[in-house]
């Protein structure tokens, strides 16, 4: 049950209790007993609104792959997250070992945030590619 609750909450977080307790054949507190649990363990950190690509002013998207020298990860991941320009940050295999999404209003300001990242202390390498379009975004279909 708690796969499907999780399931229905990231295509609909708003959903009421009452709702969500029908479309699962339990009680209202069964449910919200277990959004409860699932918050308290962790498995739910927070609620978010799911924007289009373009509803936000950030006119200029891309991503950035990244190569770490030596065991400098968790620093360089720290430094980066104090850049508002970098969206998410994830850790990959094979030859990055991070990509980084990023959002600006204009070129010169995404070109002054690869500038800033380049300079991070332990970052060897990167290779940064713009987002042109988001014909399909998956992030909030329900599975």
């Amino acid at each position: 049950m708690d796969e499907k609750l999780i399931t229905l909450l990231r295509h609909d977080a708003r959903r009421s209790i009452s709702d969500l307790a029908l479309e699962l054949g339990a009680s209202r507190a069964t449910i919200r007993s277990r959004i409860g649990k699932l918050e308290r363990t962790g498995s739910i950190i927070g609620y978010t609104a799911v924007l289009r690509a373009d509803a936000l002013e950030s006119a200029v998207r891309g991503i950035m792959m990244v190569e770490i020298e030596g065991r400098v990860t968790d620093r360089v991941i720290a430094a980066l997250g104090g850049l508002p320009e970098i969206s998410a940050i994830h850790t990959t295999n094979g030859r990055w070992d991070l990509i980084l999404e990023l959002r600006t209003t204009t070129l010169a300001d995404f070109d002054n945030v690869l500038r800033r990242v380049r300079l991070i202390p332990g970052i060897t390498a990167s290779e940064t590619s713009l987002l042109l379009a988001t014909p399909r975004s998956a992030k909030a279909r329900l599975e």
